[in-house]
């Protein structure tokens, strides 16, 4: 007699048992790269060469385009939206409106998916290769010194990565936006900062902060984390990684534009 084959709902909820089981152990692994990054012990010590390592590998290639490709960017939309301010006679608002497109919306989500699609997800494709091939058989995933030492330089090298590139990126379209709109003048420094000022208080200030955290957790931590946990081949570990990325990505953009405007 043949064995009875599964029916497509056990199927289903074999599945949803499964997702459920790795996405518990990759919001676990996320939680201990948060904590390695607020560790100071991260940063000193026998730790400190190997992050360095990863992040000058994560930020030296895609700096310098990724900040030339910002400042093309900003000067296009800053353009754009100071030529059709002053058609509509609405240019006392130009430039608070791009400080809040480029500087709050776009660079921080540009700089993750970048980060991403360049840095994160191909070092997801090692650890996946490295693990297929027994180097990260589950003991020494849990291995807090392999984790210190070889995993999560990877997952914080993301992060500030991320947070480099929008901290860069963000001061260039601010000289953009003084220079496209006053020229090369210095009277119009002190207006500009008050301008600057009113878009930028407390709470839009903390939400952006906390915002750009969390997108530079989200595309670190899921793709890398996915690796380690998944059951898949390597292709299928890496497409789960950027499912869950761009799921969480989308859930930060909405929850930050709902801070910002509701």
């Amino acid at each position: 007699m043949h064995a009875s084959r599964p029916s497509p709902s056990s199927l289903l909820a074999a599945r949803a048992r499964e997702g459920a089981r790795v996405s518990v152990r990759v919001l676990h692994f996320g939680a201990i790269v948060l904590t390695l990054a607020l560790s100071p012990s991260s940063y000193s010590g026998p730790w400190r060469r190997p992050l360095a390592a990863q992040l000058v590998r994560a930020a030296l290639p895609l700096l310098p385009w990724f900040t030339l490709l910002a400042a093309v960017l900003s000067l296009v939309v800053i353009r754009i939206v100071l030529v059709t301010a002053l058609s509509y006679g609405l240019s006392q608002y130009a430039l608070e409106m791009v400080v809040r497109v480029l500087v709050l919306e776009l660079i921080p989500l540009t700089a993750a998916l970048a980060v991403a699609l360049r840095v994160t997800v191909p070092m997801a494709g090692e650890l996946a290769r490295a693990r297929r091939d027994g180097a990260h058989e589950s003991p020494a995933v849990t291995s807090m010194q392999r984790l210190r030492a070889e995993i999560a330089p990877r997952a914080l090298a993301g992060v500030l990565c991320v947070l480099l590139l929008a901290a860069v990126s963000s001061l260039v379209a601010l000289v953009l936006a003084y220079v496209l709109a006053y020229g090369f003048t210095p009277f119009a420094f002190e207006r500009y900062t008050r301008l600057v000022g009113r878009v930028f208080t407390p709470l839009v200030s903390l939400l952006f902060v906390l915002k750009t955290g969390a997108l530079a957790l989200a595309v670190s931590v899921l793709p890398i984390g996915s690796a380690l946990h998944g059951r898949a081949g390597v292709a299928g570990l890496e497409l789960q990684g950027l499912v869950r990325m761009f799921v969480a990505v989308l859930a930060i953009e909405v929850a930050g534009l709902a801070g910002n405007y509701i």
